[in-house]
Parts: C-alpha cells; structure tokens; sequence
C-alpha cells in the first residue's frame, strides 16, 4: 500500500505501524492536525476535512455534532474557519476543537464515511440550541436543502427535547427555518423581511406563462401579490451566462405584471425594506 493510498488525515501511529511511512517521511511530508492526527503538508483542511482529523483524535470514539455534522452530511456554506465539533469523553482543550458534553441517544447517531455522527435531525436542534438565530437558520436551512430534511421533522424532536437548555429559543428560531432558501444570503434577506413584520415570502415561487410553462423561478416573493424579491450574487454579475439568462428571467417575469425588487451586497437593509413596502402598497 503507497502513501498515496492512505486516508487523510490519518493517524501516524498506525501509518508508521503499518509501514505505510517512515518516521522521516512523516515529519517531512505532513503536519500534525492535532496529537497523532495527520495531513500532507498542503492540505487545505475544509469542514468535512477539520471533522475527520476530530474524529480520529477522539480515537474513533466521538460523535460528530453541530457544524462538523452539518458538513458530513454536505451542507454548504459552513466557513473553514469554524472549529469543528465533537461530543467526546476528551475534553482536553484542543485548537480549533470545540468538545460537547452532550448525551446523544444511538436513534440520534448514525453513520457517514466509517465515522459516528448525529442524524440531520438532531443536528438540526443542536444548531438551534447552540448558536444564535442568526447563525443557526441559515445553518439549519443548509442542512435541511443538503439532506431533504423536512422542518415538521425538527419540530417532532424539539418537542421530544422539550426540557433540553435552550429548546425555546429553539423553537422559536425553527419557525424561521426554510429549506427553500439556496444561500445564506437569502436566508438573510427573507429573515430581514420577515422581522420588519411585512407578510412571510415563499421562496422559489415557480412562475408560468399564460400556456402553464415554466417561465422563471423566484427566490423570495407573494405570488398573490406578484412581487418577487432577488439576492443577486457576485456570480450573477461575473459569469456571463447567468447574467445574460437573469436578464431575460426580468423580462418575462415584468410582461406577466411582477414587480421585480433585485437586491445587491451594495443595498442597506432599510432601503431594501422600504422597496418592497412600496410595492406592496402599490398591490394593495
């Protein structure tokens, strides 16, 4: 078996009892994530990547949670920056480590990749549990898109977790969940019409034409009201295609009566408010 062969990370102790690296070839060629726990030298260590190297250093007894769950099971958007997060007997401080003293039941665990981790549902909750609003929908909206995990789901655990710390908060920030949303950016933006106390918008509202054809697809917005709100992205301006194809998306969605409020990095969140107040008074 060649070194190229090998997991990463990997543990150096089995590597080098397996024969698989000298002692030279692994201070040489890797570094140490945490104790025993290695990656080539060049390795861009993302979630999915910070989560196994946790892993193995609880010795393949932990439970992946929170965040490091959340990016097994393929959530986006979840920045390389986070500490990943394990439920563990080592609560030796470790960077970069976040140790949860938490009990999981065994119909929470399931498995992913030959490693222990909480089901989308739980780790749903925990998110929720752990992490302010803000943070957390956009997370659990992630999650819940990633792994066609369904809102009436996490509310059946939550009430089954009711006497858990910081079920209410929650609850209350599951109500603002929506697997709909495609970024966090738009998770954002619905949250931002959502506390400014106008109606709650559906998200990827399916727009025919006068044949039932499927003409443009919005991200937020009343369909009753014929008012679409888009987050455009960096990507809608660089690549020529989606801009060219945005384009004509406006267009179709203007003949058929939409009022079309696009939303850029640039805009305040009072101005976005006050745009869309406007049109909906314009409806009414």
């Amino acid at each position: 078996m060649h070194t190229h062969r090998m997991d990463v990370p990997f543990l150096g102790s089995e590597a080098l009892a397996a024969g698989l690296l000298t002692r030279h070839q692994l201070r040489t060629r890797f570094v140490a994530v945490h104790q025993d726990v290695y990656v080539p030298a060049d390795t861009d260590l993302t979630p999915v990547l910070k989560a196994r190297a946790c892993w193995l250093r609880s010795r393949r007894r932990g439970v992946l949670v929170g965040f490091s769950a959340a990016a097994v099971h393929g959530s986006k958007w979840i920045s390389p920056r986070r500490p990943a997060e394990i439920a563990d007997d080592n609560r030796r401080p470790a960077p970069n480590v976040i140790a949860r003293a938490v009990q999981v039941d065994a119909g929470e665990v399931c498995e992913r990749s030959g490693m222990r981790l909480t089901t989308p549902v739980r780790t749903a909750i925990d998110l929720l549990c752990w992490y302010p609003p803000d943070t957390a929908i956009p997370a659990v909206d992630a999650l819940a898109r990633a792994t066609r995990l369904k809102v009436c789901d996490i509310e059946a655990l939550a009430e089954f977790h009711r006497g858990r710390r910081g079920i209410r908060r929650a609850r209350a920030a599951l109500k603002m969940v929506d697997p709909g949303a495609e970024s966090p950016r738009e998770t954002w933006l619905r949250l931002l019409i959502i506390r400014a106390g106008l109606p709650w918008p559906d998200s990827q509202i399916a727009v025919r034409n006068e044949y039932g054809v499927v003409i443009a697809e919005v991200d937020l917005g009343w369909e009753a009201l014929k008012i679409a709100v888009e987050y455009e992205g960096e990507h809608h301006r660089t690549n020529r295609r989606v801009f060219n194809r945005d384009i004509h998306r406006m267009e179709a969605l203007i003949e058929l009566g939409w009022i079309v409020i696009r939303v850029t990095v640039e805009d305040t969140p009072a101005g976005i408010i006050q745009r869309i107040r406007v049109a909906v008074a314009r409806r009414q």
